[in-house]
């Protein structure tokens, strides 16, 4: 991609390698007709795993649209209207009868994308509070309500409520094309302390056994707990239904629990592995299970989702759009690397983004060019991390191969539950080995209890007891206070006393007292007092450290024996491999009114297909599919061609040409004929030809309309659209070059299918002539070079040619070896110096830094003449417009000047 000298092509454009020849697609045209072609002409009908649909919330402009590049202010007035005529259908298909015809404009798009869709598909449509009600039932209608899955809450940034409540969400209604075939893969976030369910784990288990509430800072700083403590909350053992196997008595730590009704959540063999494993714990008044916080440290993503808002991560390119996190979301739960995901709302690109960096195959449309151009330098300017695929491989020439229709190689975590742990048959042996060691190790503290612990030491502990109590208060007193204070043997006058002395009273205290002359396994001191004799100290010690190599075997045992949760938003990343966007390509629809007698319905031109076919039942209005038919079309040019006779043409420098006469005829591709008088007086007799009404003038057309004027003898031929593809001007300037007939494009003002939405409407310079990109081309050695200077574009709100700057353009592209039928891009460069900023912080240290801003320059890097000895440069203006110069290179210096006029 960077033709850099030091790396070969494999290493230095890594992308992924799906397994059957795809190119990823980036579609301009109506959705309808776009999906409809795809599902019928291309096959892949049954094929697209999910559908991502941000329609628009409302009829406000900056909920439609984006009319300039750079510029994300849109308001409702003129000036912030777009100039798109494709954009203009669009917003008037989907509002001339309000909430009525956008529903339509959704039912019509949600037939299509079922008909796309596997049948373990899902569709996510994003929407408003306004509309939520209304979409919900269009989808009921068409998906069917047994396939609704869920309605996703998303926290947006902010919103206003009119004065009433603010209202900060939108919504997700998902539905399955088959509910019980649905493919879902369940998304976790790491649970936390403090907030959530997390909220619930109040109490700790330290490295030595002792359990106690966790403190306010610990839950702030788990990092000040003890290495090796366990945070924990206790859950309930019984259930609510019962059989055989779950109703027993047990002996638990000298209780008989009994229940009173329901039964155990396992069987007695199940309940004693629970006990061995110290996951029990006793209550006032019964027994809870420890549910452990890192038993599962993640919780299920559930459908509120409040951490999607914007992040630093994602700077806002576009007016309307979606937070990476929430389409990431969607694409993760419901499809697997290599799928196809398809969005016909494709706005910034943001699904497309996603899709690349998933090692998902992509389709997005969008009717308007300016975002088709923000997705474009998104996309090209992009820069991924590498994940290994599970055929990840090096060949013997060095290259990686990935194919990630392999799937990732995830990390994962266990999820302990007490069923993993009373089933776990791997703990008998452990329980087995570290019984006996335990309980000699018991038996050696009890007689060193026993030999060295006399009554002054008991009445010295008490008063230890009770001097703490005295200074702390009485709930100072812990569970290991009491164990290390209150001896086996302990009596309760000597309780009572030490209590008295200090004015205390404590009625429950002697309670504590273990009941026995000795202790039993659940009454063992945690830690020693210094007081204690050393043989007693020692003894406790030991006592402690087989228990810790115990439950140390005892939790591996149970974690490795866990089941495992696959992060599949965490696949394993190969670390110094910086992966760019993979092969796409940059196609739109032809338009439909390009003859007066339209096109064969299998017409196969079309890189997507052309007009649309019926699906089997899908539409029974053909018209609402195809949007366009031949009296429309007459229609069209007959109102275009009276203006032309009424405002003439406006060329380059403000000289106008009036048509001395300017006659409708009967011809295919060649709508009108006449004669204009030149400054020189020499009369010129003229051909024109009306683009369609929706779209661009095609390099089809032009070349169909040539052909028929150089039959006729014709000196000049016009063509008016609202805009040009790169093959029309291509043919154009090729045709200008033999220089036999000369060939005007002629902008018209989008204005003049708007009036109903402007406030203020213009009806002078309609027709204007505008040039190509001011273009230099110089030899280097044996390569040449390429200077953009910038181009002379039509602004349709001034309603006039700007000369805009090179570093005001938007983006320029190079085809090095242009074969006059499909532009390549061979180099990209975006004169916006933030564009590849990313890409490059991601570079560091591969590229070099002053090759990598070449790409936000004006002049390309030297290329060397191709096979067809021809180059074009496209240039993208904010209002992503494309104007296109070809040139041959046959002499030793070329400069490509506007048009002639």
């Amino acid at each position: 991609m960077f033709a850099d000298p030091q790396l070969d092509y494999a290493q230095a454009t890594q992308f992924y390698q799906h397994d059957i020849e795809w190119a990823n697609r980036l579609i301009t045209g109506d959705s309808l007709q776009v999906m409809t072609s795809l599902a019928r002409r291309e096959g892949l009908a049954g094929k697209v795993q999910m559908i991502y649909i941000d329609p628009p919330y409302g009829i406000k402009f900056s909920s439609n649209w984006q009319n300039e590049v750079g510029k994300r202010d849109v308001k409702d007035r003129d000036d912030d209207l777009t100039r798109e005529p494709e954009m203009i259908k669009a917003y008037r298909d989907t509002w001339t009868l309000g909430v009525h015809s956008y529903l339509a404009y959704l039912k019509q798009r949600l037939l299509v994308a079922r008909e796309l869709l596997t049948d373990s598909g899902s569709v996510f449509v994003q929407i408003s509070d306004e509309n939520l009600h209304r979409v919900r039932s269009v989808l009921d209608e068409t998906f069917g309500a047994e396939n609704f899955v869920s309605v996703i809450v998303v926290k947006k940034t902010g919103g206003m409520g009119e004065g009433l409540i603010d209202n900060v969400s939108d919504y997700i209604l998902w539905y399955a094309r088959q509910r019980n075939s649905l493919r879902f893969s369940r998304l976790f976030t790491p649970k936390q302390l403090t907030s959530g369910v997390g909220e619930r784990y109040s109490r700790v288990q330290l490295p030595d056994g002792q359990i106690r509430p966790i403190t306010a800072d610990e839950v702030d700083k788990p990092e000040l707990l003890p290495e090796g403590s366990i945070v924990f909350l206790g859950g309930p053992m019984t259930s609510q239904t019962a059989s055989e196997s779950t109703s027993f008595e047990f002996d638990f730590e000298g209780r008989q629990l009994v229940l009173r009704k329901g039964g155990w959540k396992t069987n007695s063999k199940g309940f004693k592995r629970l006990a061995l494993a110290e996951r029990l714990l006793s209550t006032r008044d019964f027994i809870n299970y420890k549910i452990s916080f890192s038993d599962f440290p993640a919780i299920a993503v559930p459908n509120l989702w409040t951490d999607t808002m914007g992040t630093a991560e994602q700077n806002k390119v576009y007016v309307v759009q979606t937070t990476l996190k929430v389409i990431q979301r969607c694409l993760l739960m419901t499809t697997d690397p290599g799928d196809l995901v398809l969005d016909p709302t494709c706005g910034s690109g943001t699904t497309a983004y996603v899709a690349e960096q998933w090692g998902r195959r992509w389709i997005t449309i969008d009717t308007s060019r300016v975002a088709i151009a923000i997705a474009r330098q998104r996309l090209l300017t992009a820069s991924f991390p590498t994940y290994k695929t599970s055929d990840y491989d090096i060949d013997m020439d060095g290259k990686a191969k990935a194919n990630p229709a392999s799937g990732f190689k995830y990390k994962t975590v266990p999820h302990i539950t007490l069923k993993s742990i009373a089933q776990n048959a791997a703990l008998d042996p452990i329980f087995a080995k570290h019984g006996p060691i335990l309980a000699d190790k018991l038996a050696a503290l009890n007689d060193a209890l026993v030999t060295h612990a006399d009554e002054a030491l008991r009445t010295e502990l008490t008063d230890k007891l009770a001097a703490k109590m005295k200074s702390e208060g009485k709930n100072s007193i812990s569970d290991a206070d009491r164990r290390r204070w209150l001896l086996p043997g302990t009596s309760a006058k000597t309780v009572q006393h030490a209590l008295a002395e200090r004015k205390l009273k404590d009625t429950k205290l002697p309670d504590a007292i273990p009941p026995e002359s000795y202790w039993r396994e659940w009454e063992v001191p945690f830690d020693t007092d210094p007081n204690w004799p050393q043989a007693l100290q020692n003894a406790l010690i030991d006592y402690r450290k087989a228990w810790r190599a115990k439950m140390d075997e005892v939790n591996a045992c149970i974690e490795a024996n866990a089941d495992q949760e696959t992060l599949v938003d965490q696949p394993e990343e190969i670390k110094n491999a910086v992966r760019v966007c993979g092969p796409f390509t940059v196609e739109s629809v032809r338009p439909l009114e390009e003859s007066l007698k339209g096109y064969a319905e299998d017409d196969e031109d079309s890189p997507i297909g052309g007009a649309s076919e019926l699906l089997d039942t899908t539409f029974d209005d053909a018209g609402e599919v195809t949007g366009g038919d031949v009296s429309n079309a007459a229609s069209h040019i007959d109102r275009m061609l009276k203006l032309l006779r009424e405002d003439g043409l406006t060329l380059l420098g403000n000289k106008k040409i009036e048509f001395d006469r300017l006659d409708t005829i009967d011809n295919n591709f060649l709508h009108a004929e006449g004669t204009f008088t030149s400054e020189d007086g020499q009369e010129h007799f003229v051909a024109v030809v009306i683009g369609p009404e929706h779209g661009a003038v095609t390099g089809f057309q032009v070349e169909q309309a040539v052909r028929v004027a150089f039959r006729r003898g014709y000196d000049d031929l016009v063509f008016a659209g609202f805009s040009f593809d790169d093959a029309a001007q291509a043919a154009m300037q090729d045709t200008n070059d033999d220089g036999e007939l000369r060939l005007h494009m002629a902008q018209i003002r989008p204005d003049v299918i708007m009036s109903d939405l402007l406030k203020k409407t213009d009806n002078s310079q309609l027709f204007t002539v505008f040039g190509q990109p001011r273009v230099t081309v110089k030899p280097q050695g044996d390569k040449f070079i390429v200077h953009m200077e910038g181009v002379d574009v039509y602004d349709p709100v001034k309603n006039s040619i700007e000369a805009t700057k090179a570093s005001k353009v938007a983006a320029w592209f190079l085809d090095s070896d242009y074969d006059g039928r499909t532009f390549c891009i061979c180099q990209a460069f975006f004169p916006d110096k933030d564009a590849w900023k990313k890409l490059a912080t991601a570079l560091k240290g591969t590229i070099d830094a002053a090759a990598l801003a070449a790409y936000s320059g004006t002049k390309s890097l030297p290329f060397t003449a191709g096979q067809h000895q021809r180059i074009a440069v496209k240039v993208i203006d904010p209002r992503g417009n494309e104007v296109m110069a070809v040139q041959r290179l046959e002499t030793s210096v070329y400069s490509l000047s506007a048009q002639k006029a």
